[in-house]
């Protein structure tokens, strides 16, 4: 530890959180540096950010508030890319933001049936590249399915199956469906299918946290236990802000439907 932090004693700048990001090049190692090999002595600033916010895990044991872990990016690119776990777990919460808007709305509009998948000999289509979508009444709106009269049945069932409260009704190659009154009942029902579709979009965001922890225990015989320990923790960490995030849609989606 001595040695690393003799390495580290022209480098006082670059030990500040947000230094790391802005740094254009290290200046080189330190005559004996273990490392010297490394530009800019890569390895010893790595230990001594490492070390640092290690001392977050001691501090519980303390009863001391725990510090957020934050690790610079770029000095484990090696491990994993951070970068592209946030952007896996971001997608996850555009698709829950997407499924609110779209397809959990007190009133139903043409625009709701638009991107129902229909499956088909031919594979899968969206409802509105194989039918004509209109309202005719507040009531009623029609699915047209004459260009495609063999894909009516298939599309009926996938209105039905939407997850949207619709009961379709098929006459010939046209698809009849009824719009639900907005009671009570159907708004709770719509708060409770809100509810699902969070708990399959946390579910698909531990699905993105276990993959990249995996990838981080491929370098368990690689570098430290706690350098480990501390990108499980960053990993973990960004898992449960998305999990707030999803938790905050939920709400206000819910506050939106039951009114």
């Amino acid at each position: 530890m001595a040695l690393a932090l003799r390495c580290l004693r022209p480098l006082p700048s670059l030990l500040h959180r947000s230094s790391f990001a802005g740094a254009r090049g290290l200046p080189p190692a330190p005559r004996g540096c273990p490392a010297p090999l490394l530009e800019g002595c890569r390895q010893c600033v790595q230990q001594m950010l490492l070390s640092r916010q290690l001392a977050t895990k001691k501090a519980k044991g303390k009863g001391q508030s725990q510090a957020k872990v934050n690790i610079s990016a770029a000095l484990v690119e090696d491990i994993i890319s951070l970068e592209e776990t946030n952007e896996d777990m971001q997608a996850v919460i555009e698709a829950l933001r997407e499924d609110f808007s779209r397809n959990l709305n007190v009133r139903t509009s043409p625009g709701a049936l638009d991107h129902i998948t229909v499956m088909t000999k031919d594979g899968k289509f969206p409802l509105n590249q194989l039918g004509q979508i209109s309202q005719k009444s507040p009531q009623l709106m029609i699915v047209n399915m004459t260009n495609f009269p063999e894909s009516t049945a298939a599309a009926a069932k996938a209105i039905r199956e939407s997850g949207m409260n619709l009961n379709p009704e098929v006459d010939g190659a046209v698809i009849r469906v009824p719009v639900p009154k907005v009671t009570r009942e159907h708004r709770e029902s719509l708060a409770k299918l809100a509810k699902q579709s969070t708990n399959k979009s946390k579910e698909a965001l531990r699905k993105v946290r276990s993959k990249s922890i995996t990838q981080v225990k491929k370098f368990k015989n690689k570098v430290s236990e706690d350098t480990i320990w501390l990108l499980e923790k960053q990993i973990q960490q960004m898992a449960d802000e998305a999990a707030t995030e999803m938790d905050k849609l939920l709400a206000a989606k819910t506050k939106e439907l039951l009114g």
